[in-house]
């Protein structure tokens, strides 16, 4: 089974500590680790992994994330007083990176990114507008005004292969490399299934009914807190009608020029998605089965 990237971390969460200051408190000794970060980006080691300090460097003020445990030694991210979060897209630091780290390592990092991004954008109370501060080592945020309790968010969105007579849907944002396409993708709105979401976002961007769906796969995205689920379906009928203000180009592509893009052929009709992208996994799978 390949595995995908920014999932499978080998840190064990321990849930049971997160809940217990004094165990918590046990955790923070001269073994415990720092996950080195600049800004949100992940800080690399001279041999491709991520790069960990000690909790001597963070600084004074800084709020302190429980990760996990490694190895029965506590993990640790800082929040910095000055940070601020973000929720733009991948940047090319990311990108890089993402070609060196394995799968687990980008999980930890993937992990770590979207916590500390998360507390970096609710340092105030989104109830009475008082300030929070970090609690259950990390894992939730208090308001220091109303008592209001705060919880990290995960942003369900649907990434769907579309099948029409043995033809695979795909289309290209403007934002992507030329060439580029991807699987079709879009976000799970309040009292919508994910079921009801694919069907809704193929309709929206490519003018297309699709039949019943099927999940395949998912993988956390954390930029800044997504949860990709990715699905599969047939088509009804192949006639596009495509929204423009979403998607720059879409079109049907067989089993061979998706076979050709996936092997890297760059002289093919397309350039399929990088191989850290939960749509790089869904070819495969549709390729394979």
């Amino acid at each position: 089974m390949i595995k995908i990237a920014f999932a499978g971390s080998h840190l064990d969460r321990a849930d049971h500590i997160r809940t217990d200051p004094q165990a918590l408190e046990g955790l923070m000794d001269w073994r415990a680790r720092l996950l080195r970060l600049d800004g949100l980006d992940p800080v690399i080691s001279p041999d491709g992994m991520l790069e960990w300090g000690t909790l001597a460097d963070a600084d004074p003020g800084s709020e302190l994330v429980f990760l996990g445990l490694a190895d029965g030694r506590g993990c640790f991210a800082e929040v910095q007083t000055k940070l601020q979060g973000s929720v733009a897209p991948a940047n090319p630091r990311v990108w890089a990176a993402m070609a060196v780290l394995s799968p687990e390592e980008l999980a930890t990092y993937g992990g770590a990114r979207s916590l500390v991004d998360w507390h970096a954008r609710h340092r105030f109370c989104a109830r009475c507008g008082n300030h929070t501060h970090l609690a259950k080592g990390g894992w939730q945020r208090s308001c220091e005004g109303c008592g209001g309790e705060h919880f990290p968010r995960v942003d369900p969105v649907t990434i769907m292969l579309v099948e029409h007579g043995g033809r695979l849907l795909l289309g290209r944002q403007p934002r992507f490399p030329p060439r580029r396409f991807s699987a079709l993708a879009g976000f799970v709105e309040p009292g919508e299934s994910i079921e009801e979401a694919v069907a809704r976002e193929v309709h929206e961007e490519a003018g297309v009914r699709v039949g019943p769906v099927s999940y395949v796969a998912s993988q956390p995205w954390p930029f800044p807190s997504s949860l990709m689920i990715g699905c599969y379906a047939e088509a009804l009928d192949d006639q596009l009608t495509i929204d423009t203000t979403e998607l720059e180009e879409a079109d049907w592509f067989t089993r061979e020029e998706v076979a050709a893009a996936m092997a890297g052929d760059e002289s093919g009709r397309f350039l399929a998605p990088p191989p850290h992208a939960i749509a790089h996994h869904l070819m495969h799978w549709w390729l394979n089965r």
